[in-house]
């Protein structure tokens, strides 16, 4: 068999086309089908603010919201992606910080800063769903999301703020 000639693999296209509203400009893309969101976005897309971390979805680095929910982009293969709409971090907000992003500023809610942008993208999904979201809902909303540096008193006292003063 010559050296040039990729051998057939039954069953697999060689790519994928993918149209998708990302940050709220229509995508078309087309890839390798067993690419994973989080690989089409940092790799393809250079959106690093989606952080790639432990790669099975138990860090929440990861996280996007994929019409309107969160998903870790570790666990989605991009064509999963097909007619839907993504925001990345990088899409969160608009020419000024988002009321989230301000809130872990002013409270101190990181250290090195890494889980903050899936931390953030998570509190959208819930405030998405609740447009008054209490301190046990925004607590479940993190349920997902880990962060090695805090010890999660900066991030507890981000949720206290984002709910107005609730217990």
């Amino acid at each position: 068999m010559s050296s040039d000639v990729k051998p057939i693999v039954p069953g697999r296209a060689e790519k994928a086309p993918t149209n998708f509203f990302l940050n709220g400009v229509e995508t078309k893309l087309t890839h390798d089908p067993a690419k994973r969101l989080i690989d089409l976005l940092r790799d393809d897309l250079t959106l690093t603010g989606t952080k790639r971390s432990c790669e099975i979805g138990r860090c929440g680095g990861c996280m996007v919201l994929v019409d309107g929910k969160a998903h870790n982009a570790c666990l989605m293969m991009a064509y999963q992606c097909e007619g839907k709409e993504v925001v990345t971090i990088e899409g969160i907000a608009e020419n000024e910080l988002d009321p989230i992003q301000k809130a872990f500023l002013e409270e101190g809610g990181f250290q090195c800063g890494y889980c903050t942008p899936g931390m953030v993208v998570s509190l959208k999904a819930v405030f998405m769903e609740h447009e008054k979201p209490t301190f046990e809902q925004m607590k479940q909303g993190l349920s997902g999301n880990l962060c090695r540096c805090t010890g999660y008193g900066g991030i507890i006292r981000v949720l206290k703020h984002l709910c107005d003063g609730c217990e």
